[in-house]
């Protein structure tokens, strides 16, 4: 309900009421990450954050002609290696995570599941097979006792 819809209902019908809680709940969209990668995410955010105010601090050195300038020139240089370095230490972190922590994978499951089934198939068909069998042997015995006795 939209405020003026509330306003609206109030100044009609007296107060309405609004029966929605402070604090909803709702479900994640994502899981959350690892506490390593997590860290290593946080640590790669701050180092590119340095970087960019190194770069600033150094363009704005240049352009007022500090002497300031050439060193923040090649600290912003480093610290881009530094920052590019953060970056990939979280996307391999996240890699040997999963790797040693095993993400649960879907196909093999799937494949297991697909196991079970042709499993039951395969006994439904074998068990059909043996009715069938006793059947004709069934059969059999009768027709030889019915020629017997006649």
């Amino acid at each position: 309900m939209e405020t003026d819809e509330r306003r609206d209902a109030a100044s009609a019908g007296g107060i309405a009421e609004v029966s929605r809680g402070l604090w909803v709940e709702e479900p994640a969209a994502r899981y959350r990450m690892p506490d390593p990668v997590r860290t290593a995410a946080v640590r790669a955010v701050i180092i590119a954050a340095v970087t960019l105010i190194q770069a600033m601090v150094a363009f704005l050195s240049t352009l007022a002609g500090s002497w300031l300038a050439f060193p923040m020139v090649l600290s912003s240089v480093a610290s881009t290696v530094v920052a590019t370095w953060g970056v990939l230490d979280v996307w391999v972190t996240r890699q040997v995570w999963n790797q040693r922590h095993g993400v649960v994978s879907a196909p093999s499951s799937t494949a297991r599941q697909l196991r079970r089934e042709r499993r039951r198939a395969r006994r439904a068909a074998r068990s059909a097979a043996r009715e069938a069998a006793r059947i004709r042997r069934r059969g059999r015995r009768h027709r030889n006792n019915r020629l017997s006795e006649a």
